[in-house]
């Protein structure tokens, strides 16, 4: 059974080796050697260079998890702020070696398409710890919508080099109104099919006004 603590191990001596060697031409038997584990028990936690690119986005989610939820009393979008930078952080923290893999993922699309669906769980998992709805049709719209808004947020982070992230952080909160007002615009569409309730009838010129009686 694979253990949280030996994946990470894992998923950090894979980065620091892409950091120093690219990551397509990092071996198996490579990462092995830098965790300090044997073959089967990296096979035990990852079969594969992909998997192991599965298993730095669970590593980069269970660190954002670890730090809790969000204050409940913030506004839904300032919630999303301090998680989405959480992620940031996170990745700062590895640097080179997330960067060495973006590089190199740009050139291999199907390995892009094939990491889509874990994006979607990570994004789930984040409007979570922002307290927001994930069920339903607009719940998997705010999925959909924050994996765009991180994808957009990314390609800024790759080239910000300040040291605190100020660019990133400006373009996240950029990004984040958007997406509130692009929201808040679908929220005022009625619903098809919602019952509407109709106008009331317009009072009659030629009807008296009974409450001030019959001399007006």
């Amino acid at each position: 059974m694979a253990s949280a603590e030996t994946a990470d191990r894992i998923v950090k001596s894979a980065l620091d080796l892409a950091a120093e060697r690219g990551w397509r031409t990092l071996t198996l038997l490579d990462i092995a050697e830098r965790a300090g584990i044997p073959l089967d028990a990296l096979y035990a936690n990852f079969p594969s260079k992909s998997a192991i690119l599965h298993g730095i986005g669970g590593m980069v989610d269970r660190t954002v998890l670890a730090g809790g939820p969000a204050d409940p009393e913030e506004p839904p979008r300032d919630r999303l702020f301090e998680i989405m930078m959480r992620r940031f952080d996170t990745l700062a923290a590895h640097r080179e070696g997330v960067l060495a893999i973006l590089r190199e993922m740009r050139m291999e699309p199907l390995t892009v398409l094939a990491h889509l669906p874990s994006l979607a769980v990570s994004m789930r998992w984040m409007l979570e710890a922002a307290a927001l709805p994930t069920t339903g049709l607009l719940g998997e719209a705010r999925v959909r919508g924050l994996g765009l808004v991180y994808v957009l947020v990314l390609r800024v982070w790759m080239t910000d080099e300040s040291p605190d992230m100020a660019t990133t952080m400006r373009e996240l909160d950029s990004r984040l109104r958007q997406a509130e007002q692009l929201a808040n615009t679908f929220d005022r569409i009625p619903t098809p099919g919602a019952r509407r309730e109709p106008p009331p009838p317009p009072e009659s010129p030629l009807e008296p006004d009974v409450a001030s009686g019959p001399m007006g």
